[in-house]
């Protein structure tokens, strides 16, 4: 038997969306990790393009959004096209690409490849740079299996045979994942008769709405179509007639059905860059973990259509979910049974997911809205009632020992959910009057975050009331956070008041959210925002978006992914010593 020769704490298979994710989690965090990859190098065009407004928000969280948002092309409008008989098709109606308040970053389209690009190197720099990212390239995984106190990996790498050991592993390989058949768990699901085509393409065309997402209803079949970055390309997705065998179609299959659609307006296609044909189908993994060792994520336990443009997203934000969950365990943070939350979250999100593309896919088929009487108006619609969710705002965690819904939350904060993520809102920082989104105030660096509406510090009973509260979550904060590590580094602290900001001075704003802390021992000055006018960005109403009142405020705790943890009052805090200490190991 040929004894491990390679040891990390995590080990993930497959340097795809979830794994790099993840992966920024564990570098960031100082967890030592080792992802494996089959190809020969990092990815260099991916198939994936839609960036969702919530995968825009968590790479702000991280400090990676501003090249997203300047590379990305921007979605903003959708026009819906129809037409039936010779005449062709016309527009029916434009249509916003997002409700009004579903978030504060736009829904964008970048290639997969750069997305990945951008979470590689956000690893490499926290990695210290000289071209580190953990990755080992051209190894191919040949099985795994759980033993007692961590797992076993065995790999293939030019011939030589390689044996990893390490104490947690991520699934992340995708469709074909050798490591779900490896713990002979199966995807269960269907497949459908309906397929379709892609492909990306640089038209010549004379359609009016070609740099807009469209959608076509035509006598021939429907089109959605989606502008890609760089203001030239343009992908279409193309269904194709019933009866049709993936095997059989063709390029020019594909430029004749978009030639049928278009019509009366011509197209041409100056270059096609890529294409290709799928037959849509809706499946999960039966199990997401074996032993609470290894966890699948991605296309290794979840795949459907990509007209919804949930893959990439969906993978990335189940490693979103895991990557900071491991590291709090790995570094004796939190306790193991942390870990069961992300089988409990992303296994619901999978199958809540599966169901909606499975309805989302049928609007888009011509047989079933003709069989069901989906008029194109009505296909409008519900196209953009499912916003909220192809945005990915629509995703809720149930009850768990880091997600406490309580039955005054309604009445404490009404427009935020326990469960759900963090909305964001435009406040004023005090220390510089900066306007400035809150979430901003929340960076992705692994700690739980309390954010306390505290209300009008020109009030006395505010202050005392602030006063007593700061003392309870200091000594919170003091028994959980370890002797070593900064006061602010496991429990930080947000501070959002109401009123003018000029009549407050900052020897009022109470010590504890002005810790002493980082490199040079300063006293932060950074975690302190008002509900306030600014001088250029106008009034956030921010109490007004929370839906707090400022006479009574609110205790918001708000998890390292920026999804709410538990609501309560200030007069209440004592309660958060019992909810930490449910999965948080006390230190002192």
């Amino acid at each position: 038997m040929v004894e491990p020769t390679h040891t990390t704490s995590v080990l993930i298979v497959g340097s795809g969306s979830a794994g790099l994710c993840a992966a920024v989690w564990l570098a960031r965090l100082g967890i030592p990790f080792t992802i494996l990859e089959r190809r020969d190098g990092p990815l260099e065009v991916g198939q994936a393009d839609g960036v969702q407004t919530r995968t825009v928000e968590i790479f702000d969280s991280f400090g990676l959004a501003e090249d997203m948002l300047r590379e990305a092309y921007h979605v903003l409008e959708i026009a819906f096209w129809s037409g039936e008989g010779q005449g062709g098709i016309n527009r029916q109606r434009y249509a916003a690409d997002l409700e009004e308040g579903v978030s504060h970053q736009p829904h964008v389209i970048l290639n997969q490849a750069r997305v990945n690009a951008l979470m590689l190197g956000d690893v490499r720099r926290s990695l210290g740079g000289g071209g580190r990212d953990g990755i080992e390239y051209g190894l191919e995984v040949t099985g795994v299996v759980v033993e007692e106190g961590g797992v076993r990996v065995e790999a293939v790498k030019g011939g030589e045979k390689r044996v990893y050991r390490a104490d947690y592993v991520l699934g992340c390989d995708g469709a074909h994942s050798v490591v779900r058949k490896s713990l002979g768990y199966r995807m269960v699901g269907d497949s459908s008769d309906a397929v379709w085509g892609v492909m990306d393409i640089y038209p010549r065309t004379g359609f009016p709405d070609i740099r807009k997402k469209v959608v076509i209803h035509a006598a021939s079949g429907n089109i959605l179509v989606i502008p890609r970055e760089g203001d030239a390309m343009v992908r279409f997705y193309i269904e194709l007639p019933r009866g049709t065998r993936v095997a059989d179609v063709t390029l020019e299959d594909l430029h004749e059905r978009a030639r049928l659609a278009f019509c009366p307006y011509r197209i041409e296609f100056a270059e096609t860059a890529w294409w290709s044909a799928y037959a849509i189908g809706q499946r999960h993994a039966d199990f997401f973990h074996k032993e609470y060792r290894v966890f699948l994520t991605g296309d290794a336990c979840h795949t459907h259509s990509p007209k919804a443009g949930q893959g990439m997203n969906v993978s990335l934000q189940d490693g979103y979910n895991i990557g900071w969950k491991l590291a709090m365990v790995l570094k004796g943070l939190a306790a193991p049974k942390l870990l069961e939350t992300y089988v409990l979250e992303r296994e619901k999100t999978a199958v809540e997911l599966i169901e909606f593309d499975r309805h989302f896919t049928q609007l888009f088929n011509s047989k079933y809205r003709q069989e069901n009487g989906i008029t194109a108006e009505h296909f409008a619609e519900q196209f953009v009632k499912a916003g909220r969710y192809t945005a990915g705002q629509a995703v809720k965690y149930g009850e768990s020992a880091i997600t406490v819904a309580g039955p005054r939350d309604g009445e404490i904060a009404k427009a935020i959910t326990v469960g759900m993520r963090f909305p964001s809102a435009m406040v004023v920082r005090f220390c510089d009057a900066k306007a400035i989104q809150l979430v901003k105030g929340l960076p992705g660096n692994g700690q739980w975050f309390v954010v306390v509406f505290a209300g009008d510090l020109a009030k006395k009973e505010v202050v005392e009331k602030l006063e007593e509260a700061s003392k309870t979550l200091g000594s919170i904060a003091n028994d959980i956070t370890p002797v070593d590590y900064d006061p602010d580094s496991i429990i930080d602290r947000v501070l959002v008041l109401s009123g003018d900001r000029k009549m407050v001075e900052q020897d009022q704003i109470p010590e504890f959210f002005t810790p002493v802390t980082g490199k040079w021992k300063m006293k932060c000055l950074i975690k302190t925002f008002v509900d306030d006018e600014s001088y250029n960005s106008g009034h956030g109403h921010a109490y007004k978006a929370y839906g707090i009142d400022p006479e009574h405020g609110a205790v918001v705790v708000v998890r390292p992914d920026h999804y709410v943890a538990k609501i309560t009052t200030l007069k209440d805090v004592g309660s958060l010593r019992n909810f930490f200490g449910g999965f948080l190991k006390a230190s002192r």
